[in-house]
């Protein structure tokens, strides 16, 4: 069994648990689980000394990471999303709460924040203070699993070589507690590490978080770069 192989082993392993558990609502497989606890999870994180300390914040676009974005929102912290599949040309949505039409919750969701979010491109964002990504599975090292297209390492990539995050940027994951497994999860040279978990239940600091420094271009498919403008654009540059 190879890497990829036995990560996707793993994933289905979760998925099927988080849905015999009564844990999220059917259907799970293939994405980021809209696991049941989300907004209490989204209330352990806020309660954080990194939490407090952020005033921007890039979030994943998934449901289960929703009640996040609304409480960032909600306490005035600018907001960076990546653009689904990071298709179009600026990858990255902000929203500002000053600039919002509607009020934050709303704005959290994907799809209005996806129509009234200013796109921006990486040269144009702040610095970012916290990650917030999903997980479908994570280990108390750190390690975890997306669902498996690979567009969280991207975004990570494309800030950590702008100068965007640092050492000193706190990389959170919210997850149900199903999603905290014992295995030793298989790494790639692309993957990053977290250094916080937050579940709705309890909090998990981890130790010696990976960062890789940048973007891998042997690790990238042509059709992949193909499909994603960001990265092209890149490509051309440095060939």
């Amino acid at each position: 069994m190879n890497v990829d192989q036995a990560k996707q082993a793993i994933r289905e392993r979760v998925w099927a648990l988080l849905e015999s558990g009564l844990a999220a609502p059917a259907g799970v497989h293939g994405r980021i689980p809209s696991f049941f606890g989300a907004d209490r999870a989204a209330e352990r994180l806020a309660e954080l000394p990194e939490w407090q300390a952020a005033k921007v914040v890039k979030a994943v676009p998934d449901k289960a990471q929703q009640p996040v974005r609304a409480r960032a929102l909600r306490e005035g912290k600018l907001v960076y999303m990546a653009v689904p599949k990071l298709a179009e040309p600026k990858p990255f949505s902000l929203l500002a709460p000053a600039e919002l039409s509607v009020p934050a919750d709303e704005a959290a969701s994907k799809n209005v924040a996806a129509k009234i979010g200013r796109k921006v491109d990486v040269d144009e964002m702040k610095p970012v203070d916290l990650i917030v990504c999903g997980s479908v599975a994570v280990n108390r090292r750190g390690v975890r699993l997306g669902k498996g297209a690979g567009y969280s390492d991207i975004e990570v990539a494309l800030l950590q070589e702008a100068g965007l995050i640092g050492p000193e940027t706190t990389i959170v994951t919210t997850v149900h507690p199903l999603q905290v497994i014992e295995d030793e999860l298989p790494e790639t040279d692309h993957d990053f590490s977290v250094d916080v978990i937050v579940t709705p239940d309890f909090v998990i600091r981890c130790p010696d978080p990976r960062r890789p420094q940048g973007l891998l271009w042997d690790d990238l498919p042509p059709e992949k770069i193909a499909r994603i403008p960001v990265l092209e654009a890149r490509h051309k540059n440095i060939r």
